[in-house]
């Protein structure tokens, strides 16, 4: 570990095999739960929806061969990705050489083709236009990227659902808290929501104690 951070392979394997792990394994809650674990598993859960698969358990009977599919094409994708890297490496160091101000422009133009190419509709490049701002903002405040990337996809299905929901229970809220695992998913919601602004007033209120216990004279020896 003295050595990472100068150079050394093993400093530079170590955290890439870590998050390839865990694209991977965010893969696991799509595909049996429909619960994206990644802003990647987002975006593959959106195609899902595109196809008329419908994540769940369900989709290992119905949709067999489509699953065992996937699962191989990972290995697959890991043995062709090294051979890529192998080979391609020079063409990826000559396009970090490249100045940005050639290649920010060749970025948004490639986006604004693929955003207008979906839908044929000016709206969509308005709202990468607003994406491509608040990704601005959010990198220049601190905050991550995932929850933008995760919530326009989803955004569209979890409108759907909501309305499906509330017409289930006849317009009344109430059906979001009629049975007891529904209560416990909304009081880890509202826990984790408030994590944030709850740690550092426990920070606050910790340190006047801990500063009033170093401050008292130890017993005389």
């Amino acid at each position: 570990p003295e050595r990472f951070g100068k150079g050394e392979v093993e400093g530079v394997v170590a955290p890439e095999t870590a998050a390839h792990s865990a694209g991977i394994g965010a893969l696991l809650p799509m595909v049996t739960l429909g619960i994206p674990g990644s802003p990647t598993a987002a975006v593959m859960l959106a195609g899902f929806f595109i196809w008329g698969l419908n994540p769940g358990p369900l989709l290992f009977q119905t949709q067999r061969e489509f699953v065992w599919g996937l699962i191989g094409s990972m290995y697959v994708a890991n043995v062709i990705g090294v051979l890529m890297v192998l080979t391609l490496v020079p063409a990826f160091a000559a396009i970090n050489r490249i100045p940005f101000g050639i290649l920010a422009p060749l970025i948004v133009i490639l986006s604004s083709i693929g955003a207008y190419a979906a839908n044929n509709q000016i709206l969509d490049l308005w709202i990468m236009l607003g994406s491509g701002v608040a990704g601005y903002f959010f990198k220049k405040l601190g905050y991550p990227l995932a929850p933008l990337v995760v919530a326009l996809v989803l955004g569209d299905m979890t409108e759907q659902a909501l309305r499906q929901t509330l017409i289930m229970g006849q317009g009344s809220v109430a059906i979001f808290l009629g049975r007891p695992i529904a209560q416990g998913f909304f009081a880890a919601a509202v826990l984790l929501y408030a994590l944030p602004a709850l740690r550092p007033l426990w920070r606050r209120a910790r340190l006047p104690a801990e500063a009033k216990g170093a401050a008292e004279p130890g017993p005389l020896r």
